[in-house]
Protein backbone atom coordinates (compact mmCIF):
# COMPACT_ATOMS: atom_id res chain seq x y z
CA UNK A 1 0.00 0.00 0.00
CA UNK A 2 1.64 3.32 -0.91
CA UNK A 3 1.34 6.48 1.65
CA UNK A 4 -1.08 9.11 1.09
CA UNK A 5 1.43 11.61 0.31
CA UNK A 6 -0.75 13.41 -2.09
CA UNK A 7 -1.95 16.33 -0.45
CA UNK A 8 -5.55 16.34 -2.57
CA UNK A 9 -6.62 13.12 -1.34
CA UNK A 10 -9.28 13.60 0.84
CA UNK A 11 -10.11 10.86 3.81
CA UNK A 12 -13.60 9.64 3.48
CA UNK A 13 -13.65 10.42 7.34
CA UNK A 14 -11.87 11.95 10.18
CA UNK A 15 -9.16 9.87 11.16
CA UNK A 16 -9.56 8.73 15.26
CA UNK A 17 -7.29 8.81 17.68
CA UNK A 18 -8.24 5.60 19.57
CA UNK A 19 -5.28 5.68 21.93
CA UNK A 20 -3.20 9.12 23.12
CA UNK A 21 -0.25 9.60 25.24
CA UNK A 22 1.86 13.14 25.49
CA UNK A 23 4.64 13.64 27.64
CA UNK A 24 6.31 17.38 28.18
CA UNK A 25 9.80 17.97 29.00
CA UNK A 26 10.88 20.99 30.56
CA UNK A 27 14.45 22.26 31.10
CA UNK A 28 14.77 24.99 33.56
CA UNK A 29 17.94 26.76 34.92
CA UNK A 30 18.49 26.24 38.40
CA UNK A 31 19.66 29.23 40.46
CA UNK A 32 22.47 29.11 43.04
CA UNK A 33 20.90 28.61 46.45
CA UNK A 34 20.99 31.12 49.45
CA UNK A 35 24.12 31.84 50.99
CA UNK A 36 24.64 29.77 53.69
CA UNK A 37 22.41 26.70 52.26
CA UNK A 38 23.96 23.35 52.22
CA UNK A 39 23.27 20.27 50.66
CA UNK A 40 21.17 19.52 47.14
CA UNK A 41 18.62 21.74 45.74
CA UNK A 42 16.31 18.47 46.31
CA UNK A 43 16.74 18.40 49.59
CA UNK A 44 14.75 21.81 49.77
CA UNK A 45 11.22 19.91 48.30
CA UNK A 46 7.93 19.91 50.15
CA UNK A 47 6.82 16.99 51.11
CA UNK A 48 4.65 16.39 48.35
CA UNK A 49 7.26 15.53 46.18
CA UNK A 50 8.95 12.10 47.02
CA UNK A 51 11.11 10.55 45.54
CA UNK A 52 10.72 7.49 43.13
CA UNK A 53 12.25 4.62 44.25
CA UNK A 54 11.93 2.78 40.95
CA UNK A 55 12.25 -0.91 39.57
CA UNK A 56 16.15 -0.07 39.69
CA UNK A 57 16.85 0.93 43.08
CA UNK A 58 13.63 -0.69 45.00
CA UNK A 59 12.43 -4.31 45.47
CA UNK A 60 13.81 -6.75 42.50
CA UNK A 61 9.92 -8.63 42.43
CA UNK A 62 9.29 -5.17 41.15
CA UNK A 63 11.57 -5.32 37.92
CA UNK A 64 10.24 -6.47 34.71
CA UNK A 65 10.97 -7.17 31.22
CA UNK A 66 10.35 -3.83 30.16
CA UNK A 67 12.78 -2.83 32.41
CA UNK A 68 15.31 -5.21 31.37
CA UNK A 69 14.44 -3.86 27.74
CA UNK A 70 15.23 -0.29 28.64
CA UNK A 71 18.47 -1.31 30.55
CA UNK A 72 19.94 -3.33 27.67
CA UNK A 73 19.52 -0.61 25.14
CA UNK A 74 21.80 1.50 26.20
CA UNK A 75 25.55 1.70 25.98
CA UNK A 76 27.73 0.95 29.35
CA UNK A 77 28.79 4.53 30.15
CA UNK A 78 24.89 5.47 29.68
CA UNK A 79 23.72 3.09 31.52
CA UNK A 80 25.81 4.27 34.52
CA UNK A 81 24.54 7.71 34.36
CA UNK A 82 21.20 6.14 34.35
CA UNK A 83 21.00 3.76 36.95
CA UNK A 84 24.02 4.17 38.80
CA UNK A 85 26.49 1.01 39.33
CA UNK A 86 24.54 -1.40 41.32
CA UNK A 87 21.34 -1.62 43.67
CA UNK A 88 22.30 1.51 45.69
CA UNK A 89 20.05 2.24 48.19
CA UNK A 90 19.16 6.17 49.06
CA UNK A 91 21.82 7.74 50.70
CA UNK A 92 24.45 5.96 49.01
CA UNK A 93 24.39 8.52 46.19
CA UNK A 94 28.33 7.51 45.05
CA UNK A 95 27.37 4.07 43.58
CA UNK A 96 23.48 5.67 42.48
CA UNK A 97 22.63 7.34 39.15
CA UNK A 98 23.67 10.82 39.25
CA UNK A 99 19.87 11.60 37.70
CA UNK A 100 17.23 12.07 41.05
CA UNK A 101 13.69 11.90 39.90
CA UNK A 102 10.53 13.36 42.52
CA UNK A 103 6.88 12.84 42.12
CA UNK A 104 4.14 14.48 43.31
CA UNK A 105 0.77 12.71 43.14
CA UNK A 106 -1.71 15.15 44.32
CA UNK A 107 -2.95 15.93 40.35
CA UNK A 108 -5.05 13.22 38.86
CA UNK A 109 -6.47 15.12 35.73
CA UNK A 110 -6.03 18.00 33.53
CA UNK A 111 -9.41 19.92 31.79
CA UNK A 112 -8.75 21.61 29.07
CA UNK A 113 -10.51 23.89 26.36
CA UNK A 114 -8.59 24.83 23.75
CA UNK A 115 -10.88 27.55 22.42
CA UNK A 116 -13.71 29.93 23.75
CA UNK A 117 -16.79 27.96 23.56
CA UNK A 118 -15.18 24.71 22.91
CA UNK A 119 -16.45 21.62 24.58
CA UNK A 120 -14.08 20.50 27.58
CA UNK A 121 -11.36 17.82 27.40
CA UNK A 122 -10.08 15.48 30.25
CA UNK A 123 -6.89 14.35 30.24
CA UNK A 124 -5.82 11.69 32.79
CA UNK A 125 -2.34 12.81 34.52
CA UNK A 126 0.10 9.54 34.85
CA UNK A 127 2.58 10.84 36.50
CA UNK A 128 4.01 14.43 37.55
CA UNK A 129 8.23 14.42 38.06
CA UNK A 130 11.06 16.64 38.97
CA UNK A 131 14.39 15.43 37.44
CA UNK A 132 17.84 16.50 38.90
CA UNK A 133 20.90 16.03 38.10
CA UNK A 134 24.02 15.58 40.38
CA UNK A 135 26.25 18.63 39.72
CA UNK A 136 24.36 20.92 36.82
CA UNK A 137 21.76 23.36 38.19
CA UNK A 138 19.08 21.88 35.73
CA UNK A 139 15.94 20.56 36.59
CA UNK A 140 13.42 19.51 33.89
CA UNK A 141 9.91 18.65 34.60
CA UNK A 142 8.12 16.03 33.22
CA UNK A 143 4.76 15.42 32.69
CA UNK A 144 2.99 12.71 31.01
CA UNK A 145 -1.15 12.62 30.29
CA UNK A 146 -3.35 10.16 28.89
CA UNK A 147 -6.76 10.37 26.73
CA UNK A 148 -8.55 7.62 24.44
CA UNK A 149 -11.00 8.30 21.34
CA UNK A 150 -10.26 11.78 20.26
CA UNK A 151 -10.27 13.25 16.47
CA UNK A 152 -7.14 13.76 14.96
CA UNK A 153 -7.66 17.25 14.39
CA UNK A 154 -8.45 17.42 18.24
CA UNK A 155 -5.55 15.39 19.18
CA UNK A 156 -3.32 18.03 16.86
CA UNK A 157 -4.89 21.08 18.71
CA UNK A 158 -4.04 19.84 21.68
CA UNK A 159 -0.52 18.80 20.90
CA UNK A 160 0.05 22.24 19.86
CA UNK A 161 -1.16 24.44 22.39
CA UNK A 162 -0.93 22.31 25.54
CA UNK A 163 2.64 22.83 26.81
CA UNK A 164 3.21 26.73 26.87
CA UNK A 165 4.54 28.10 29.86
CA UNK A 166 2.54 31.61 28.94
CA UNK A 167 0.89 33.08 26.43
CA UNK A 168 2.31 34.28 23.15
CA UNK A 169 -0.12 37.05 22.66
CA UNK A 170 -3.69 38.00 22.40
CA UNK A 171 -6.20 38.53 20.12
CA UNK A 172 -8.00 41.72 19.79
CA UNK A 173 -11.00 39.67 22.30
CA UNK A 174 -7.81 39.32 25.07
CA UNK A 175 -7.77 35.68 24.15
CA UNK A 176 -4.62 34.38 24.56
CA UNK A 177 -2.92 33.17 21.07
CA UNK A 178 -1.27 29.72 20.13
CA UNK A 179 -2.07 28.53 24.23
CA UNK A 180 -4.98 26.38 25.89
CA UNK A 181 -7.81 29.27 26.92
CA UNK A 182 -8.41 27.23 29.93
CA UNK A 183 -6.31 25.04 31.88
CA UNK A 184 -7.48 23.22 34.93
CA UNK A 185 -5.53 20.65 37.13
CA UNK A 186 -8.00 18.41 39.22
CA UNK A 187 -7.33 16.17 42.50
CA UNK A 188 -8.53 12.53 42.69
CA UNK A 189 -12.26 14.20 43.78
CA UNK A 190 -12.24 16.26 40.83
CA UNK A 191 -11.50 19.31 42.77
CA UNK A 192 -9.70 22.16 41.25
CA UNK A 193 -6.11 22.57 42.40
CA UNK A 194 -5.05 25.38 39.96
CA UNK A 195 -6.07 27.26 37.03
CA UNK A 196 -4.77 29.01 34.14
CA UNK A 197 -4.94 33.05 33.95
CA UNK A 198 -3.94 33.02 30.21
CA UNK A 199 -6.88 35.84 29.75
CA UNK A 200 -4.78 38.21 32.93
CA UNK A 201 -2.81 40.40 29.73
CA UNK A 202 -2.37 43.35 32.02
CA UNK A 203 -0.69 40.95 34.46
CA UNK A 204 1.56 39.35 32.18
CA UNK A 205 2.73 42.84 30.63
CA UNK A 206 3.46 44.57 33.57
CA UNK A 207 5.73 41.81 34.68
CA UNK A 208 7.35 42.01 31.69
CA UNK A 209 7.94 45.40 32.00
CA UNK A 210 8.90 45.51 35.59
CA UNK A 211 11.96 42.62 35.33
CA UNK A 212 12.64 41.79 31.28
CA UNK A 213 11.56 38.60 32.39
CA UNK A 214 8.28 36.35 31.24
CA UNK A 215 5.68 35.76 33.88
CA UNK A 216 4.88 31.95 34.31
CA UNK A 217 1.05 30.88 34.02
CA UNK A 218 -0.67 30.00 37.32
CA UNK A 219 -1.21 26.77 36.70
CA UNK A 220 2.50 26.03 35.63
CA UNK A 221 3.58 27.94 38.63
CA UNK A 222 1.55 25.89 40.36
CA UNK A 223 2.92 22.48 39.47
CA UNK A 224 6.74 23.40 40.17
CA UNK A 225 6.32 24.45 43.91
CA UNK A 226 8.13 25.05 46.15
CA UNK A 227 10.12 25.92 42.96
CA UNK A 228 9.38 29.42 42.23
CA UNK A 229 10.28 32.29 39.34
CA UNK A 230 13.25 33.95 40.43
CA UNK A 231 11.82 37.12 39.18
CA UNK A 232 8.50 36.20 40.29
CA UNK A 233 9.07 38.03 43.58
CA UNK A 234 7.41 35.47 45.48
CA UNK A 235 9.86 33.79 48.29
CA UNK A 236 12.02 30.36 48.07
CA UNK A 237 14.99 28.95 48.37
CA UNK A 238 14.43 26.66 45.58
CA UNK A 239 14.69 29.44 42.78
CA UNK A 240 14.37 28.52 38.65
CA UNK A 241 14.92 30.60 35.43
CA UNK A 242 13.38 29.56 32.10
CA UNK A 243 16.45 28.30 30.09
CA UNK A 244 14.56 27.67 26.54
CA UNK A 245 12.05 28.10 24.53
CA UNK A 246 8.67 28.86 26.13
CA UNK A 247 7.17 26.59 24.30
CA UNK A 248 7.93 22.64 26.59
CA UNK A 249 9.62 19.98 24.14
CA UNK A 250 7.13 17.37 23.50
CA UNK A 251 6.52 13.32 22.93
CA UNK A 252 3.60 11.80 21.36
CA UNK A 253 2.34 8.62 20.92
CA UNK A 254 -0.98 8.00 18.55
CA UNK A 255 -2.75 4.93 18.16
CA UNK A 256 -5.38 5.33 15.27
CA UNK A 257 -7.41 2.57 13.12
CA UNK A 258 -5.87 3.38 9.89
CA UNK A 259 -2.75 4.97 9.69
CA UNK A 260 -2.30 5.07 6.43
CA UNK A 261 -5.80 6.96 5.96
CA UNK A 262 -3.35 9.95 7.29
CA UNK A 263 -2.27 12.57 4.36
CA UNK A 264 1.04 14.43 4.40
CA UNK A 265 -0.61 17.48 5.80
CA UNK A 266 -1.42 15.46 8.81
CA UNK A 267 1.97 13.88 9.22
CA UNK A 268 3.61 17.65 8.59
CA UNK A 269 1.22 19.37 11.35
CA UNK A 270 2.11 16.38 13.64
CA UNK A 271 6.19 15.86 13.06
CA UNK A 272 5.84 19.62 13.12
CA UNK A 273 3.09 20.64 15.92
CA UNK A 274 1.67 23.31 14.38
CA UNK A 275 -1.54 24.25 15.02
CA UNK A 276 -4.94 21.90 13.61
CA UNK A 277 -7.08 22.91 11.02
CA UNK A 278 -9.62 25.35 11.83
CA UNK A 279 -13.69 23.84 10.98
CA UNK A 280 -13.13 20.70 9.25
CA UNK A 281 -10.24 17.91 8.39
CA UNK A 282 -8.75 19.09 5.75
CA UNK A 283 -5.65 18.30 3.22
CA UNK A 284 -4.21 21.85 2.93
CA UNK A 285 -0.50 21.82 3.94
CA UNK A 286 0.60 24.07 6.78
CA UNK A 287 3.12 25.63 5.25
CA UNK A 288 4.47 26.42 1.53
CA UNK A 289 5.27 23.41 -0.40
CA UNK A 290 9.10 24.37 -0.63
CA UNK A 291 10.24 25.04 2.83
CA UNK A 292 8.36 21.20 3.09
CA UNK A 293 9.96 19.56 0.13
CA UNK A 294 12.59 17.34 2.19
CA UNK A 295 10.34 17.03 5.60
CA UNK A 296 10.10 12.73 4.74
CA UNK A 297 14.17 12.67 4.61
CA UNK A 298 14.53 15.39 7.95
CA UNK A 299 11.87 14.83 9.62
CA UNK A 300 10.94 10.70 9.39
CA UNK A 301 12.56 7.71 10.58
CA UNK A 302 10.22 5.40 8.00
CA UNK A 303 12.03 1.86 8.86
CA UNK A 304 8.90 0.76 10.20
CA UNK A 305 6.82 2.74 7.57
CA UNK A 306 5.34 -1.05 5.91
CA UNK A 307 2.64 -3.62 5.80
CA UNK A 308 4.91 -6.05 7.54
CA UNK A 309 6.07 -6.59 11.37
CA UNK A 310 4.87 -7.09 14.42
CA UNK A 311 3.83 -3.79 14.69
CA UNK A 312 2.71 -2.22 10.79
CA UNK A 313 2.45 0.84 9.78
CA UNK A 314 4.61 2.57 12.46
CA UNK A 315 6.16 5.86 11.85
CA UNK A 316 8.31 8.04 13.66
CA UNK A 317 8.62 12.31 13.31
CA UNK A 318 10.77 14.15 15.23
CA UNK A 319 11.94 17.87 15.18
CA UNK A 320 14.32 18.31 18.25
CA UNK A 321 11.76 19.84 19.91
CA UNK A 322 9.24 17.19 19.28
CA UNK A 323 8.99 13.16 18.80
CA UNK A 324 5.98 11.60 17.90
CA UNK A 325 5.25 8.28 16.99
CA UNK A 326 2.15 6.96 14.85
CA UNK A 327 1.02 3.54 14.37
CA UNK A 328 -2.08 0.78 13.93
CA UNK A 329 -4.49 0.67 17.07
CA UNK A 330 -5.48 -2.78 15.49
CA UNK A 331 -1.67 -3.94 16.32
CA UNK A 332 -0.77 -6.01 19.42
CA UNK A 333 2.81 -5.18 19.89
CA UNK A 334 2.08 -1.64 18.48
CA UNK A 335 -0.41 -1.44 21.97
CA UNK A 336 1.58 -3.38 23.89
CA UNK A 337 2.83 -1.32 27.43
CA UNK A 338 5.45 -4.45 28.57
CA UNK A 339 7.40 -4.95 25.36
CA UNK A 340 5.50 -3.11 22.47
CA UNK A 341 6.09 0.00 20.88
CA UNK A 342 4.05 1.91 24.05
CA UNK A 343 6.44 0.54 26.73
CA UNK A 344 9.45 1.83 23.98
CA UNK A 345 7.66 5.01 23.61
CA UNK A 346 7.66 5.41 27.83
CA UNK A 347 11.35 3.89 28.42
CA UNK A 348 13.83 3.88 25.83
CA UNK A 349 12.69 6.63 23.87
CA UNK A 350 11.90 8.94 26.27
CA UNK A 351 15.18 8.53 27.81
CA UNK A 352 17.24 9.07 24.48
CA UNK A 353 14.49 12.55 24.59
CA UNK A 354 15.80 12.97 27.89
CA UNK A 355 19.32 13.01 27.61
CA UNK A 356 19.49 15.36 24.54
CA UNK A 357 17.50 18.22 25.85
CA UNK A 358 19.03 17.95 29.09
CA UNK A 359 22.37 17.63 27.36
CA UNK A 360 21.23 21.21 25.41
CA UNK A 361 19.77 22.80 28.70
CA UNK A 362 22.83 22.24 30.69
CA UNK A 363 25.17 23.76 27.50
CA UNK A 364 23.11 27.18 27.62
CA UNK A 365 22.99 26.94 31.13
CA UNK A 366 27.14 27.09 31.14
CA UNK A 367 26.13 30.25 28.44
CA UNK A 368 23.77 32.03 30.23
CA UNK A 369 26.52 31.78 33.49
CA UNK A 370 29.35 33.22 31.68
CA UNK A 371 27.74 36.03 30.10
CA UNK A 372 26.41 37.03 33.70
CA UNK A 373 29.95 36.42 34.90
CA UNK A 374 30.71 38.89 32.02
CA UNK A 375 28.09 41.26 33.12
CA UNK A 376 28.70 41.91 36.43
CA UNK A 377 32.61 42.14 36.07
CA UNK A 378 34.33 45.54 36.82
CA UNK A 379 38.19 45.53 36.35
CA UNK A 380 38.33 48.57 38.51
CA UNK A 381 36.32 46.78 41.97
CA UNK A 382 39.04 44.25 42.64
CA UNK A 383 36.43 42.43 44.37
CA UNK A 384 34.35 41.80 41.39
CA UNK A 385 37.37 40.54 39.75
CA UNK A 386 37.22 38.22 42.64
CA UNK A 387 33.83 37.28 42.35
CA UNK A 388 34.23 36.54 38.11
CA UNK A 389 37.54 34.13 38.83
CA UNK A 390 35.86 32.36 41.16
CA UNK A 391 32.47 31.70 39.00
CA UNK A 392 35.01 30.92 35.78
CA UNK A 393 36.91 28.62 37.85
CA UNK A 394 34.03 26.84 38.95
CA UNK A 395 31.82 27.00 35.63
CA UNK A 396 35.24 25.46 33.97
CA UNK A 397 35.03 22.56 36.69
CA UNK A 398 30.83 21.99 36.49
CA UNK A 399 31.90 21.92 32.62
CA UNK A 400 34.40 19.59 33.07
CA UNK A 401 32.10 16.90 34.85
CA UNK A 402 29.72 17.66 32.64
CA UNK A 403 31.48 16.41 29.53
CA UNK A 404 33.01 13.18 31.41
CA UNK A 405 29.84 11.96 33.12
CA UNK A 406 27.03 13.26 30.43
CA UNK A 407 28.08 14.11 27.70
CA UNK A 408 27.45 11.40 24.53
CA UNK A 409 27.61 10.85 21.00
CA UNK A 410 26.06 7.64 20.67
CA UNK A 411 23.70 6.17 23.60
CA UNK A 412 22.91 3.26 21.58
CA UNK A 413 24.37 0.20 19.12
CA UNK A 414 20.25 -0.66 18.48
CA UNK A 415 19.54 0.57 15.09
CA UNK A 416 16.19 2.58 16.06
CA UNK A 417 16.98 4.30 19.31
CA UNK A 418 20.75 5.54 17.74
CA UNK A 419 18.83 6.85 15.06
CA UNK A 420 16.53 8.91 16.90
CA UNK A 421 18.85 10.06 19.26
CA UNK A 422 20.64 11.45 16.31
CA UNK A 423 17.66 13.10 14.84
CA UNK A 424 16.95 14.16 18.04
CA UNK A 425 20.68 16.08 18.31
CA UNK A 426 20.84 17.19 14.88
CA UNK A 427 17.91 18.77 14.95
CA UNK A 428 18.74 19.94 18.39
CA UNK A 429 22.28 21.55 16.95
CA UNK A 430 23.66 20.03 20.54
CA UNK A 431 27.24 19.25 18.71
CA UNK A 432 27.95 23.01 17.50
CA UNK A 433 26.40 24.38 20.44
CA UNK A 434 29.08 22.09 23.03
CA UNK A 435 31.60 23.75 20.47
CA UNK A 436 31.18 26.90 21.16
CA UNK A 437 30.39 26.77 25.01
CA UNK A 438 33.81 24.66 25.28
CA UNK A 439 35.75 27.31 23.19
CA UNK A 440 33.74 30.07 25.48
CA UNK A 441 34.96 28.80 28.16
CA UNK A 442 38.54 27.54 27.16
CA UNK A 443 38.87 31.56 25.82
CA UNK A 444 37.85 32.77 29.84
CA UNK A 445 40.07 30.27 31.68
CA UNK A 446 43.05 30.87 29.00
CA UNK A 447 42.27 34.63 30.15
CA UNK A 448 42.39 34.06 34.08
CA UNK A 449 45.26 31.73 33.21
CA UNK A 450 47.15 34.27 31.15
CA UNK A 451 46.65 37.04 33.67
CA UNK A 452 47.61 34.95 36.45
CA UNK A 453 50.88 34.98 34.92
CA UNK A 454 50.84 38.55 34.34
CA UNK A 455 50.46 39.43 37.68
CA UNK A 456 53.40 36.53 38.63
CA UNK A 457 55.46 38.14 35.99
CA UNK A 458 55.03 42.08 37.43
CA UNK A 459 55.59 40.85 41.03
CA UNK A 460 58.90 39.14 40.38
CA UNK A 461 60.12 41.83 38.38
CA UNK A 462 58.91 44.79 41.20
CA UNK A 463 60.59 42.24 43.43
CA UNK A 464 63.78 41.66 41.39
CA UNK A 465 64.04 45.95 40.86
CA UNK A 466 63.78 46.00 44.98
CA UNK A 467 66.48 43.56 45.31
CA UNK A 468 69.01 45.32 43.15
CA UNK A 469 68.61 48.87 44.24
CA UNK A 470 68.48 47.05 47.93
CA UNK A 471 71.41 45.55 47.01
CA UNK A 472 73.39 48.95 46.77
CA UNK A 473 72.73 49.97 50.44
CA UNK A 474 73.08 46.51 51.73
CA UNK A 475 76.60 46.15 50.15
CA UNK A 476 77.56 49.52 51.12
CA UNK A 477 76.74 48.83 54.74
CA UNK A 478 77.70 46.31 55.12
CA UNK A 479 81.32 46.06 53.40
CA UNK A 480 83.88 44.51 55.45
CA UNK A 481 81.67 44.58 58.66
CA UNK A 482 81.69 48.18 58.83
CA UNK A 483 79.05 49.90 60.99
CA UNK A 484 78.39 53.32 60.00
CA UNK A 485 77.62 54.59 63.61
CA UNK A 486 79.04 53.03 66.74
CA UNK A 487 75.85 52.30 68.90
CA UNK A 488 76.25 49.29 70.44
CA UNK A 489 77.40 50.50 74.01
CA UNK A 490 74.52 53.08 74.19
CA UNK A 491 71.46 53.59 76.37
CA UNK A 492 68.55 51.21 75.19
CA UNK A 493 66.31 53.45 74.64
CA UNK A 494 68.68 55.43 72.00
CA UNK A 495 69.11 52.32 70.60
CA UNK A 496 65.33 51.56 70.52
CA UNK A 497 64.75 54.99 68.96
CA UNK A 498 67.45 54.96 66.14
CA UNK A 499 66.46 51.40 64.90
CA UNK A 500 62.64 53.06 64.72
CA UNK A 501 64.31 55.74 62.88
CA UNK A 502 66.05 53.31 60.27
CA UNK A 503 62.83 50.69 60.31
CA UNK A 504 60.32 53.54 59.35
CA UNK A 505 63.52 55.39 56.61
CA UNK A 506 63.88 51.64 54.85
CA UNK A 507 60.28 50.86 54.89
CA UNK A 508 59.61 53.86 53.44
CA UNK A 509 61.91 53.71 51.00
CA UNK A 510 61.34 50.10 50.45
CA UNK A 511 57.98 50.90 49.66
CA UNK A 512 58.62 53.95 47.24
CA UNK A 513 61.00 51.28 44.99
CA UNK A 514 57.98 49.20 44.72
CA UNK A 515 55.61 51.99 43.47
CA UNK A 516 58.71 53.18 40.92
CA UNK A 517 59.08 49.60 40.50
CA UNK A 518 57.58 49.27 36.62
CA UNK A 519 59.68 52.69 35.56
CA UNK A 520 62.78 51.54 38.18
CA UNK A 521 62.58 48.24 35.58
CA UNK A 522 62.30 50.18 32.42
CA UNK A 523 65.39 52.09 33.32
CA UNK A 524 67.54 49.18 34.41
CA UNK A 525 66.26 47.72 30.62
CA UNK A 526 67.42 50.89 29.05
CA UNK A 527 71.10 50.49 31.25
CA UNK A 528 71.43 47.46 30.23
CA UNK A 529 70.72 47.69 26.54
CA UNK A 530 74.69 48.30 25.11
CA UNK A 531 72.87 50.14 22.04
CA UNK A 532 71.35 53.16 23.60
CA UNK A 533 73.62 56.21 24.72
CA UNK A 534 74.09 57.32 27.85
CA UNK A 535 72.12 60.57 27.12
CA UNK A 536 69.15 57.76 26.25
CA UNK A 537 69.90 56.56 29.80
CA UNK A 538 70.02 59.08 31.80
CA UNK A 539 66.23 60.32 30.67
CA UNK A 540 65.25 57.07 31.25
CA UNK A 541 66.44 56.86 34.85
CA UNK A 542 64.51 60.49 34.68
CA UNK A 543 61.54 59.27 33.30
CA UNK A 544 61.02 57.02 36.72
CA UNK A 545 60.15 60.89 38.60
CA UNK A 546 57.93 62.25 35.01
CA UNK A 547 54.63 62.94 36.01
CA UNK A 548 51.87 60.75 33.78
CA UNK A 549 50.43 57.30 33.95
CA UNK A 550 52.24 53.90 33.60
CA UNK A 551 52.18 52.01 30.79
Amino acid sequence: MAPPDDATAVPSTVPQVRHLRQVLLWPLRLMPLPDGSKGQPWELLTPNWREVVDEYTGDAEDFHERHYNEFVTFLPYVQRFLYGDGRAQRGAHAAGSPMRVFRRRDVAQVRLVSRPGDAPLLLDIVHVDLVFFLGIDVVMLNVEVSASDLPLPRAQDLLYRFGRAYPAGWDAQGHALHCMDSVEFLDAEGCVLARSDARQREAFLAHVAEHRAPRIAAHWAFMLEPLVGDHSGRTGALRFRQIEYYRMPTMAYLALDEPRALTRSDFVRLGLLTAAPEGEHDTLLPFAEPQLADFEQRHCYDRFWSDAGAAPNTRYLCSGHSLVVVGDARAAFYNCAERGVLAQFRHQHFLLFLIAHFQKAALLMFSDRLAEALRHLDVADPDSVRRFKRTIRDSFAAFLRFTHRYWFHEISEQAQARALFRLCTGHLGIDALYAEVKERIADMSGYLEADSLRRQANTVVRLTVVTIFGLIGTVTTGFLGMNLLAEAEAPLSQRLVLFAVVFVATTALTVYTMAKSKRLSDFLDALSDERLGAWTKLKALASVWRRGGEA
